[in-house]
């Protein structure tokens, strides 16, 4: 989802009906006339401490982060995601399962193939069903958004479609003229990855990798350029930041920034001792970016990651809900 995922730091209606009997979902972003917010929770397989650590009450949608098929294109079953699930439709929560990531086992690339496709794409919609997931995300990123995508995005929502699943996409702008209009719109909605445009594989080019103004031009890009609705649309926002130059850690969540930097979730960028500097989202920018995706009428907002918040007045989380009911 991030360049550097797990290893460096870990409307006037109700928009949803869950039951137990897998009852056909919509995709009206919208819940009581206000966005939606959408958080990825990694795991290392261990989704109930996961859970236990996040706020369900502040999000309408959990990604979980990542789920991936064996080299047979199998996915062990895992009663977990079904307590997952559980609580989380019990707080009226939707959850989907997210394949792929930004640093994606090996064989996936073959299991997309034309020869493969047909059994892990049949796998992720029993799946879906046999745990009551609310949809797929697709999460393939760089080298998987290959000659196989569109086949595979198209074969993946026929099977998903009917069983009355929703698919997602988190996708970027830079690479995303490799996807047609066609696949495009075969999303139920997409999490634009509104981040990472600079960071420690790009030393020499140091700077924000999150401003005000890119969440702006993805938007406008996939809503203008590429004729995606923008209820559709979910902008991405990180809990996470990158460093440059001496001193500098190369990542940091925002809960550790904040630790570490007093003052500093009112702020993008700051100063380290031995000259380096630290950039990443502060309160006031997120805030911004919330307040940008109400007003151009986005489905909603998505974080990337859930975990990487603070648990008091100064929780991103907090400043996204209270921006967003204010």
């Amino acid at each position: 989802m991030n360049r550097i995922i797990f290893s460096i730091s870990i409307l006037l209606l109700p928009a949803l009906i869950i039951t137990c009997n897998n009852k056909a979902v919509t995709t009206q972003p919208l819940v009581n006339g206000k966005i939606r917010v959408l958080g990825y929770l990694p795991s290392r397989n261990d989704w109930i401490a996961g859970l236990n650590n996040i706020d369900l009450s502040g999000i309408t949608d959990l990604n979980l982060a990542f789920i991936n098929p064996d080299e047979s294109g199998n996915f062990p079953a895992n009663d977990a995601y079904r307590q997952v699930i559980e609580k989380a439709h019990g707080q009226n929560v939707r959850v989907f399962l997210s394949i792929g990531g930004g640093d994606p086992p090996i064989h996936l690339a073959g299991l997309m193939e034309n020869d493969k496709r047909q059994g892990v794409i049949a796998s992720l919609a029993q799946v879906a069903e046999t745990y009551n997931f609310d949809g797929i995300d697709v999460d393939l990123e760089n080298a998987l958004i290959n000659s196989n995508y569109a086949a595979f995005v198209s074969e993946l929502s026929a099977a998903l479609k009917s069983k009355k699943k929703l698919m997602t996409a988190a996708l970027a702008s830079w690479n995303s003229n490799l996807i047609s209009d066609t696949t495009l719109k075969l999303y139920d909605f997409i999490n634009i990855m509104s981040y990472d445009k600079t960071g420690p594989w790009n030393l020499n080019n140091p700077g924000p990798h999150s401003p005000f103004t890119m969440a702006q031009d993805d938007f406008i890009y996939f809503n203008t350029t590429r004729g995606i609705a923008a209820e559709k649309l979910f902008i991405g926002l990180p809990f996470y930041g990158y460093g440059f130059g001496n001193g500098a850690p190369q990542s940091l969540s925002y809960k550790d920034i904040i630790t570490t930097y007093p003052g500093s979730e009112n702020t993008d960028s700051l100063i380290v001792s031995g000259g380096g500097k630290f950039y990443y989202n502060g309160i006031p920018t997120i805030k911004q970016k919330v307040s940008f995706a109400i007003s151009n009428r986005a489905g909603g907002v998505m974080i990337w990651q859930l975990l990487g918040d603070s648990k008091d007045s100064k929780s991103l989380l907090k400043a996204i809900n209270d921006t967003k009911n204010h």
